[in-house]
C-alpha cells in the first residue's frame, strides 16, 4: 500500500497543481502544518508563505500562496489560494521595483481606500522578498 493522497492547489484563475503526493506542508494561520495520508479532517486559514509538496521523501515543489483555505478530508487535501506562484517564479528585481513604485504611489495617495490597497500590496511584496532571502537556492 502506498501512503499517498490526492492534493490539489487551486487559484481563482486555474488549477495550479493536482497529483498524488506523500506529504504537503502548509502555512496555516496558526503555524505550518504537515498533511500525510489518512490525516484527520480539518479546515485551516492560510497565511502568506510556501506550500512544500513531497513525494516519496523528495521535495517536488515549493509554491508561494498569499491567502486562502486548506481543506483536509478522507478524499485528500485541497488548498484554495490567492496569488499562487512557484518559488522559482518569484523575481527579486521585479519585487524591489514594485515596492519602490508602491511607496511612491503611497506618498501621493489621496484616499484612505487607495492607501490601504497600497499598504496591502507592499505587505505581500515584502513577504515575497523575505521568502526569496530564506530560499537563496532559487
Amino acid at each position: 500500500m502506498t501512503d499517498t493522497f490526492d492534493f490539489k492547489l487551486v487559484s481563482p484563475e486555474k488549477m495550479i497543481f493536482s497529483d498524488q503526493v506523500s506529504m504537503v506542508v502548509i502555512p496555516g494561520l496558526e503555524g505550518d502544518f504537515g498533511v500525510l495520508s489518512h490525516h484527520a479532517a480539518l479546515i485551516s486559514t492560510l497565511r502568506p508563505g510556501l506550500i512544500h509538496i513531497y513525494r516519496a521523501g523528495a521535495l517536488l515543489h515549493r509554491i508561494y500562496v498569499a491567502t486562502g483555505f486548506a481543506n483536509v478530508n478522507e478524499k485528500g487535501c485541497t488548498v484554495l489560494a490567492q496569488d499562487c506562484l512557484f518559488l522559482q517564479e518569484l523575481d527579486k528585481t521585479n519585487l524591489e521595483a514594485t515596492i519602490r513604485e508602491k511607496l511612491e504611489e503611497l506618498a501621493n495617495a489621496r484616499s484612505e481606500e487607495r492607501r490601504e490597497a497600497l499598504c496591502r500590496d507592499l505587505y505581500f511584496a515584502n513577504i515575497k522578498l523575505q521568502i526569496i532571502a530564506k530560499n537563496l537556492d532559487v
